[in-house]
């Protein structure tokens, strides 16, 4: 059966693989904009040049091509799951990102930092257990449709 395949492995594979390209991708983008902007200093909208040379920085560059991945695998994540069970899996990237901002971008976090994000992970353990996408009772009811119009357009093709 498939449930017990190593196919069904393969699947949810992939699927942890995404997540985890989204919370890598995340991660690595915020921290390669926020040391690239230190660099920069103050930029601001109504001076063009001033983005356009943020934009130039090597670190930014790099941090926005690392976003972009964010979006490839958060759309990805998105068209095979539930947005409340994306977002809460790629909660482990709010623990990344406080390590690697205190560890390598040498910032200080405080306590009360510290705590709101422990709290926030620690809400994931409420939605992980649940499916990763929301069974739609219209859904069979959709597919049921579909198939017919599938059989129809076949008939009309053979006729």
């Amino acid at each position: 059966m498939f449930w017990n395949s190593p196919l069904r492995l393969l699947v949810n594979f992939r699927k942890y693989l995404v997540l985890a390209g989204v919370t890598v991708f995340a991660v690595a983008g915020d921290s390669m904009l926020s040391h690239g902007m230190k660099q920069v200093g103050s930029i601001s909208i109504h001076h063009l040049q001033s983005v356009f040379l943020a934009v130039a920085n090597p670190w930014i560059a790099v941090g926005i091509l690392f976003l972009l991945g964010f979006f490839a695998t958060y759309t990805n994540a998105l068209s095979w799951a539930d947005l409340t069970y994306v977002m809460p899996a790629t909660a482990l990237g709010y623990v990344l990102l406080a390590l690697v901002a205190r560890f390598v971008l040498h910032e200080h976090i405080s306590p009360l930092r510290w705590i709101g994000i422990a709290l926030i992970t620690s809400g994931v353990g409420f939605v992980a257990g649940g499916p990763a996408l929301t069974e739609h009772p219209l859904g069979e009811a959709a597919k049921l449709v579909a198939k017919a119009h599938a059989s129809a357009v076949a008939s009309r093709v053979e006729s």
